[in-house]
């Protein structure tokens, strides 16, 4: 009988013993069992900038056999990158279908996260998916019972959760530091504003058709595709998503909200009407209340972090400093890492790291780690998608213009069927995600 990866690891670690066993990778197709010294076999998708970042951590605890990319100038760079030898694909269904490959990252633009993650668990693979999980909230639902009926190891890239600074404040604020907890505020950041842009056909080494996938086919515009395509609700969400998926998530998991969500949601904000153009919000604000009382708000400008405020004190976090009186008390009253409590699958052996490129050093290895035990990493499916659907909630409060009541244990709005249809987008014929 043939033992896949996930049922060996999984008894494994049952077993607690301690011992390497050498292990098997596979995707259910019959293979060797591999020596424990031999590495991982990955393929990237998705490899410009953070796609590439994330390739480079992976790296470090496997080798890069295969890239994806619709993009064959940044495909070619990328092989180049990491050796010359990484085979290429354009659709990263013909990647997946590989049954050599063990784990897969994503690097993609947001609107195909939830399909190449669905795709990649349903092929046998591990994932390090980037962030913001999902562009709608039913999509996070269906990457959930996908992830539970494959029992994939599913990583998502908020990786502030991987550094010091960030886990600190959290386990601080949960240990009691600042007495019962208030409020949270949060500074994202400004939307750009840009456009109109111009018409024109796209380049010969981009498939402009399928890096739009399943929304809606539109013309070529340069400025919709690569970095830019986060300031057009078409792929994403703006700040609220981009910067939110972290900063919302460090809130939700500082309040220990992180596997429920807010009960009422306000937001305001200015869009642009400019044809050709940038079209996410110019100027806004979100308010949230959850079911003990505390509250969240979200603002466009002033210093960008993470407030968290108790009747006892405050703490202040962004991606330079923790800050506030809890944290000038550690000379007197430590708090161990040892003694945190928000994650409990710790490698102590890994030292503490701040910084983004530092920090996902960690966050990688987290998950590389999870993939060997079947632990659940430190950012899993089930919190990300939370913690982005807060992130998708504020847009659509913002986009409806009104005061929403929200179910957090049905995950619906409160008798309103205009809000509940912003939950799902149409899908273009021939990329329907699959339930």
């Amino acid at each position: 009988m043939t033992t896949t990866r996930r049922e060996f690891l999984r008894t494994s670690a049952a077993l607690g013993t301690g011992i390497l066993i050498p292990y098997t990778f596979t995707t259910g197709a019959e293979t060797k069992p591999r020596s424990p010294n031999e590495r991982p076999r990955i393929g990237s998708i998705g490899m410009r900038y953070q796609g590439s970042v994330i390739a480079r951590k992976a790296a470090e605890h496997g080798d890069i056999v295969a890239i994806a990319d619709v993009d064959r100038e940044i495909a070619d760079k990328a092989q180049a990158e990491f050796g010359g030898k990484a085979d290429i694909y354009e659709n990263y269904r013909d990647l997946l279908s590989r049954d050599d490959i063990d784990v897969v990252t994503i690097g993609a633009p947001d609107h195909w996260h939830a399909s190449m993650l669905i795709d990649a668990c349903r092929a046998g693979k591990d994932v390090y998916c980037e962030k913001p999980l999902t562009l709608t909230i039913d999509e996070g639902k269906t990457i959930l019972k996908a992830v539970k009926e494959t029992g994939a190891v599913v990583q998502v890239g908020t990786w502030q959760r991987s550094d010091s600074r960030f886990r600190l404040a959290c386990e601080l604020v949960q240990q009691g530091r600042i007495g019962k907890l208030q409020r949270v505020s949060i500074v994202l950041g400004k939307n750009v504003v840009g456009g109109p842009f111009a018409v024109t056909e796209p380049p010969a080494h981009f498939n402009w058709d399928l890096w739009q996938g399943p929304t809606p086919d539109v013309p070529y515009i340069k400025e919709r595709s690569h970095y830019t395509f986060r300031w057009w609700y078409e792929y994403s969400g703006g700040q609220m998503t981009d910067w939110g998926a972290h900063h919302l998530d460090i809130a939700q998991w500082g309040m220990g909200q992180q596997h429920s969500g807010p009960v009422q949601i306000e937001g305001t904000a200015d869009f642009p009407h400019t044809e050709n153009g940038y079209n996410v919000a110019t100027n806004y604000h979100a308010a949230y209340r959850y079911d003990d009382g505390v509250e969240l708000v979200v603002a466009d400008n002033g210093r960008n972090g993470v407030m968290f405020e108790g009747d006892e004190g405050r703490i202040f976090v962004n991606r330079g400093t923790v800050s506030g009186k809890p944290v000038e008390d550690l000379k007197t009253k430590p708090l161990n890492r040892g003694d945190f409590a928000l994650y409990g699958h710790d490698n102590l052996d890994r030292p503490e790291r701040a910084g983004k490129l530092d920090a996902i050093i960690n966050h990688m290895g987290n998950f590389f780690d999870c993939v060997v035990t079947r632990e659940t990493p430190i950012s899993d499916v089930a919190s990300q998608h939370r913690s982005v659907s807060v992130c998708h909630l504020g847009n659509i409060a913002m986009r409806l213009g009104r005061k929403l009541q929200w179910d957090p244990q049905v995950e619906l709005f409160v008798d309103d069927e205009e809000a509940n249809r912003w939950l799902s987008r149409d899908r273009r014929a021939g990329f329907e995600l699959d339930a």
